[in-house]
């Protein structure tokens, strides 16, 4: 099967979406697929997947990200060059959108993916009153497709109450070799200023006002009533980084990490605090827990699917930032609590990655017509 993954967003880039379609897109090739990329990034290093890289331009108020512009014209050249048996589209863009249209002229068949809750981010960055008609534009672009797949059940449920068809849940996996608490690291803690008596308070995603960062800081205040010495750190890059810097210097910010880097600081923290409310799935949570930390999360989207409250981490009903502040206060008094760090991990060996990839080579396959193999 030869499979075209069009995003807009892709490795070396720092985020779930980014991270998440590298895994599968490999993961087909080692199962005998071919694959190639349609993004806007140049590939950082030789050996990964070929790559058609389009012109782009940055996403206004989120300098870090890009949105890939190209013609019909351009990605049929590729269908020609490439000949796909299957398309899919993981970002409701004009290059996905593009790539759309053009499968359509050939008779390509295109499953679509929804991983980002774009349309909630409207009012964060000043574009309030704008929600319906963005969930009519998504329901289009993905009407368009034979099949959208996305990764939590929650998720699946708001795509079908809007109108969408043909959704299918498509979770995801974690590499437990790499978030492994043998990766704990003294020297690392040491540079918070933690011992290991010292508890140790983690946030690991994009530094961005969707992330509702704001209540994160709040938790951790709350963390401090239960541990005065509590350290808290910030890892990841994003638009609201320099005002968070300066709004709370007491704070530690580690910045953006990948590979073992990003893994010696999950292990090297203890909790791990996750106040979002607009994740599609939310993959720092199941890193987290691989990582052995307890998570205090709101109950829906992965932490719904992964979180047995109080046994290997802690939920508040969504939204509910009391009842979350609750769970934090519980969170900091069981900070060490070795049986629930062990849950935690002991839940994450359940959810590799080889599951999630041979469910989407079955998705990809499921819409190839017999006379295109």
């Amino acid at each position: 099967m030869r499979v075209l993954i069009v995003t807009d967003t892709f490795p070396p880039d720092i985020n779930g979406v980014a991270r998440t379609l590298n895994t599968l897109g490999e993961g087909l090739q080692r199962r005998g697929c071919e694959v190639n990329v349609i993004t806007t990034v140049e590939e950082a290093e030789a050996g990964g997947l070929r790559r058609h890289v389009m012109h782009s331009m940055p996403l206004p108020g989120y300098p870090g990200l890009r949105m890939g512009f190209s013609s019909i014209r351009q990605i049929l050249e590729i269908f020609d060059e490439f000949r796909p048996d299957v398309l899919y589209v993981a970002t409701e863009t004009l290059m996905g959108i593009a790539a759309i249209r053009a499968a359509g002229k050939r008779g390509i068949p295109v499953v679509s993916g929804f991983h980002t809750n774009f349309q909630t981010y409207l009012e964060d960055y000043h574009l309030p009153g704008m929600e319906l008609l963005a969930k009519g534009i998504l329901r289009s672009i993905h009407n368009q497709t034979a099949r959208t797949l996305t990764p939590s059940p929650d998720t699946a449920a708001m795509l079908e109450r809007w109108g969408i068809q043909n959704v299918g849940v498509m979770g995801r996996g974690v590499d437990t070799g790499l978030f492994d608490p043998a990766h704990r690291s003294l020297e690392l803690r040491q540079s918070w200023g933690a011992d290991e008596s010292t508890p140790v308070a983690v946030y690991v995603g994009r530094i961005a006002a969707e992330k509702n960062l704001e209540l994160a800081i709040r938790a951790f205040a709350v963390f401090r009533e239960v541990q005065p010495q509590a350290r808290m750190v910030f890892v990841g890059d994003g638009p609201r980084l320099t005002a968070l810097r300066e709004e709370h210097p007491e704070l530690i910010y580690a910045g953006a990490r990948v590979g073992a880097d990003l893994a010696a600081h999950y292990a090297s923290a203890d909790v791990f605090l996750f106040p979002s409310i607009t994740e599609t799935f939310g993959n720092v949570v199941l890193e987290a827990m691989a990582a052995g930390l307890g998570v205090v999360a709101f109950d829906y989207a992965a932490p719904r699917l992964l979180i047995r409250s109080g046994e290997n981490g802690w939920l508040a009903p969504l939204s509910d930032e009391n009842a979350y502040l609750a769970q934090v206060r519980m969170a900091a008094a069981a900070w060490n609590h070795s049986a629930i760090r062990s849950a935690a991990r002991q839940t994450a060996f359940d959810l590799g990655w080889e599951r999630v990839i041979a469910q989407f080579e079955q998705e990809l396959s499921a819409v190839i017509s017999p006379a295109t193999h």
